[in-house]
């Protein structure tokens, strides 16, 4: 996931706009020497990881699955990453290890500091950076059966021996690995997740994942082990797999989070449907060109979907804030122990009416874990977070994130693309949502089809990527096959299903997208 990496924290918190949130960098005081550490509060949580809907490892205890599906909101942010502000006279720090007395309060949080916690990811162009995150299934290749823990647990370490990563333990179990800014995370489904490092150019993300994926395969390779590129698992339940990879972008200001938020909301379906590649469940079609949208539309509107509110005129940090006190939260962490909060709100927690635990109140890392746990198309935290579409092929794995950088880090691109949008009705975003999931580019929009908007958002993305100067548009090239043909991935495995396959089985994807 995209965090703030590399700042002091005078050049983190000058970067602050609004007068309802504006922190002077003189007025920062801190428990620690805070340009001596990296703010990575928030870094690569997922909150797909904490449906319940999960399925436990055989010969993992139950506990221990269930804390390391909660785990998993702690775990690439355990280092020494510390944020702090004052506000008045008391001095508020965060920091990123996953125990609860991590961020120290001497006062009551306000509304005005949960704003402010937003507002501090506001940095300035030249420090942008592209994070990336990728979910891959991983199957016994002679059995096509899941992993179980034990295999788990000999992959993780293997890639540990033989490519000098840190493992990351929950008592004697191995649940993770980190190596600098990179985490490598076990999800409850037996999937791996790699949270790259927040890197400058579309070459280093692609290289990162690419080398990745040879360490990976290089020891499953040697336990039989094999791992899938698509979005949704095509064998194994809706209820068994939470899945989701996701692009996570910065911002300047207020107002650039804003047209950004706007550009990207605006765009998900178009994202769904160029990348979508899941259209199997339990063995066979599902009806859907890309699941993992389908599952999320059903999941809970209370903390999914369009968000309507973010095209209105009054949005910004503090709105986002009142969305967020009331969505239900999941649980707190105290004490090595997650306590369940089901069905109250944070707002509930501020006023120390959390019956849990009546009475106390929350702390910063409280209020990053909640963030975590709402699920919106685009999620705001100290950075902008893409989730329309889905995982897939490796090819695809370099793609998705040029398409979103061309759109959303060129200023001519971003403003193309909200001219284009402005005058789409909360009506219609949502209805392209809806359909797109089922039928792609070829979901009938206004006067045409969505595959037209599709090219000149595609064509969009490419300018602003070579206006970056990297020589990035490149990593376009799969996309840009996409909407010239107007077939999805989703479509070409529907056809090889009803074609080659024969229509019988679909353990042939387990060949045809192996990494």
């Amino acid at each position: 996931m995209l965090i703030s990496q590399g700042h002091t924290m005078s050049e983190l918190l000058s970067h602050v706009r609004g007068p309802s949130y504006c922190i002077r960098s003189e007025n920062v005081k801190c428990m620690a020497d805070c340009s001596s550490f990296v703010s990575n509060i928030g870094n690569s949580t997922d909150a797909s990881k904490t449906d319940t809907r999960v399925i436990s490892f055989p010969s993992l205890p139950l506990k221990t699955t269930t804390r390391m599906i909660m785990q998993r909101l702690h775990l690439e942010s355990s280092g020494s990453g510390v944020q702090c502000y004052k506000r008045g006279h008391r001095v508020i720090v965060g920091a990123s290890p996953s125990t609860e007395d991590a961020t120290i309060a001497t006062a009551p949080l306000t509304k005005e500091d949960l704003v402010a916690y937003l507002a501090s990811g506001c940095k300035t162009k030249e420090k942008w950076r592209i994070g990336t995150e990728n979910e891959k299934f991983g199957f016994e290749i002679k059995t096509l059966r899941p992993m179980k823990y034990e295999q788990i647990a000999d992959l993780l370490n293997g890639i540990a021996e033989r490519f000098d990563w840190e493992k990351i333990m929950e008592g004697d179990n191995v649940i993770g690995l980190k190596q600098g800014k990179q985490s490598i995370s076990l999800e409850p489904g037996g999937q791996f997740e790699l949270s790259g490092a927040p890197l400058e150019t579309l070459h280093q993300t692609c290289a990162e994942v690419n080398s990745h994926l040879y360490e990976v395969k290089a020891v499953a390779e040697e336990m039989g082990i094999g791992f899938l590129g698509i979005g949704f698992h095509p064998k194994w339940g809706v209820k068994d797999i939470p899945v989701m990879p996701k692009v996570n972008l910065d911002f300047s200001s207020e107002v650039d989070m804003i047209r950004k938020f706007r550009a990207g909301l605006a765009l998900q379906p178009i994202a769904t449907a160029l990348f979508a590649n899941s259209p199997f469940t339990e063995g066979k079609p599902n009806g859907y060109l890309s699941m993992r949208s389908q599952v999320w539309t059903d999941y809970d509107n209370n903390r999914t979907g369009m968000l309507p509110f973010v095209f209105d005129d009054s949005f910004g940090f503090e709105q986002y804030v009142d969305y967020a006190l009331d969505v239900p939260m999941y649980f707190i962490y105290r004490k090595k122990k997650y306590i369940d909060c089901s069905g109250l709100s944070f707002r509930d927690f501020m006023s120390g009416k959390l019956s849990p635990i009546p009475g106390e109140l929350p702390t910063l890392n409280d209020w990053e874990n909640h963030l975590a746990t709402i699920y919106p198309e685009v999620r705001l935290k100290r950075y902008l977070e893409m989730r329309g579409a889905d995982g897939g092929p490796w090819s695809s794995l370099c793609a998705l994130p040029a398409f979103w950088v061309g759109i959303l880090y060129d200023e001519v691109s971003l403003q193309s693309v909200l001219d284009i949008t402005s005058d789409w009705t909360p009506e219609e975003r949502q209805m392209l949502r809806n359909k797109v999931p089922k039928s792609g580019l070829k979901t009938p929009f206004r006067d045409g089809l969505l595959r037209h908007v599709a090219e000149e958002v595609v064509k969009l993305a490419k300018g602003g990527l070579e206006r970056r100067g990297f020589k990035e548009s490149g990593f376009l090239n799969e996309v840009a096959e996409v909407v010239r043909t107007g077939v999805t991935p989703a479509e070409k495995l529907l056809e090889m299903y009803h074609g080659k396959w024969g229509g019988q089985s679909v353990d042939p994807v387990f060949v045809e997208l192996l990494y």
